[in-house]
């Protein structure tokens, strides 16, 4: 049996701020249990949900030698089986007593050091010897690092693989050196331009770059293009001179969680067979709630997203007013810069029938918009990969994207002339070629309805399930561990 552990900050449904938590959640599950013994590490975090907290079982404690910032540190470590996944939890009151798993950058990277230098520490201690360690994001940059240097000396260690996965490049735990070597007692020969150096700082996630036997990302046009300088984040060369050693695997999503046949969550239960009928009775439901103009001809267009620059909401400010015509109703749920939060509140209550602002973010509402809207606005600067273009087409909604990223890869735009294609994109990052692209898609929901519907109907039939991208990683993890 294959023995597979992976190392995160976040994994749903005990902490999630984003889709890393959807990932680290989901794929595991997927796995055959009689081929892969999949196992998740993650801090035991006082914010988990007292649900599954309280249930979590002791398993051992020791003490750790780290940096001469931190010295000897106690590490807990507690399992709970959830879903047949073994869930171990690594527990420091010092460090995971939170409300919420994040905080300032340089606080962060020292629970984060102390967090990956545990795990490693407590696979000798539990009896799990796995022959590959799946490290996502930065938080876990590290582990690669440890494991390459100082857990060498162990035999126990000899031939293990790590994989670091990189769901946003823009973070990276970058602080001084001096610092990031007193959390970690890691030695000065480690901190160059060809290690753990950068601009003169020390950096977590080029630690596990550098070290880690393979690199992934979230969609095969995200490792394209963080290898120039655009999306590089300065890390491009790093990733030129990886790059027969890295490869971009798209997200799935767990299809049982998204789906509008048995969807509790919504108003009206609906598939590909009826969407026709049955969709737009979520639509003047959702009306209704929002205090929008009840309308089920009216064409509902959402937005469930981090209000930030990155999400391409600076383009929706330059256009806002175009996008919602008197014939168009906007529908926005989510919380991120407050100048984007303001100017939201601010359209909302200058057009109350079409715009409703939703700062704040719930899952239920947000199954309910999936379920409802007709378009969904995914306008972004960048995009590892993006989960909600693969939820919308679950729920027969049309994406409008971007074309970067994970939207390049999933979305098929529209082809009046072939009768292709299964959502509107755009090139380039301009507010005017957004509001362009938004008017054409309104052409077709108006003007050619039976197009937009077989549109829609070929975006339900689509499958991002975790059952079917799980094969890129199986293939992957063959080719590293045989």
């Amino acid at each position: 049996m294959k023995k597979i552990l992976f190392a995160a900050s976040e994994c749903v449904p005990f902490v999630k701020t984003g889709g890393l938590a959807d990932v680290v959640g989901s794929l595991p599950k997927e796995f055959n249990p009689d081929v892969w013994d999949v196992r998740v590490v993650l801090p035991n975090y006082t914010c988990i949900p007292p649900e599954f907290r309280d249930k979590f079982e002791y398993v051992c404690d020791f003490q750790m030698d780290m940096g001469p910032l931190i010295g000897r540190a106690y590490v807990g470590v507690m399992k709970y089986v959830y879903q047949g996944i073994t869930y171990y939890f690594i527990d420091n009151l010092h460090y995971f007593e939170c409300f919420y798993p994040y905080s300032e950058t340089k606080w962060d990277m020292e629970k984060f050091t102390f967090f990956d230098k545990a795990v490693l520490s407590m696979l000798p201690i539990i009896g799990f010897q796995p022959e590959l360690i799946h490290c996502h994001d930065w938080q876990t940059g590290l582990i690669p690092v440890y494991l390459k240097n100082e857990f060498q000396g162990d035999m126990f260690f000899w031939g293990m693989k790590t994989i670091m996965t990189i769901h946003n490049l823009k973070f990276q735990g970058i602080w001084d050196v001096e610092t990031l070597q007193g959390f970690s007692g890691l030695s000065g020969d480690l901190f160059t331009a060809d290690k753990l150096e950068y601009n003169k700082a020390g950096n977590m996630l080029k630690g596990g770059l550098v070290y880690a036997d393979y690199i992934t990302t979230v969609s095969r046009s995200y490792a394209y293009e963080i290898q120039n300088s655009y999306y590089g984040e300065g890390l491009d060369g790093l990733l030129r001179a990886r790059h027969f050693d890295m490869q971009g695997i798209v997200n799935g999503i767990d299809n049982s969680m998204y789906d509008p046949s048995v969807d509790a969550k919504i108003y009206k239960n609906f598939d590909v067979s009826n969407f026709r009928r049955l969709k737009k009775e979520n639509k003047e439901r959702l009306q209704k709630d929002l205090g929008l103009t009840v309308d089920k001809k009216k064409y509902m267009i959402g937005l469930i997203s981090r209000l930030t620059d990155q999400k391409g909401i600076d383009l929706i400010d330059y256009c806002i007013e175009g996008i919602a015509d008197e014939f168009t109703q906007l529908v926005i749920i989510g919380t991120g810069e407050s100048k984007y939060e303001n100017m939201f509140r601010h359209f909302a209550w200058k057009y109350p029938g079409r715009i409703s602002a939703n700062i704040c973010y719930s899952e239920d509402l947000a199954h309910k918009l999936y379920a409802a809207a007709d378009a969904f606005l995914m306008p972004s600067r960048f995009e590892p990969c993006g989960l909600t273009q693969l939820i919308s087409f679950r729920y027969g909604t049309v994406p409008i994207v971007r074309e970067t990223g994970g939207l390049r890869d999933t979305v098929n735009p529209y082809n009046e002339y072939e009768h292709t294609g299964d959502g509107f994109s755009f090139m380039n990052y301009n507010g005017d070629e957004l509001l362009n692209t938004v008017n054409y898609s309104k052409h077709i929901f108006f003007d050619k309805k039976a197009e937009w519907n077989r549109m829609v109907e070929r975006g339900m039939k689509k499958d991002y399930s975790w059952t079917h991208q799980k094969a890129s990683y199986e293939e992957l993890y063959h080719y590293l561990i045989g």
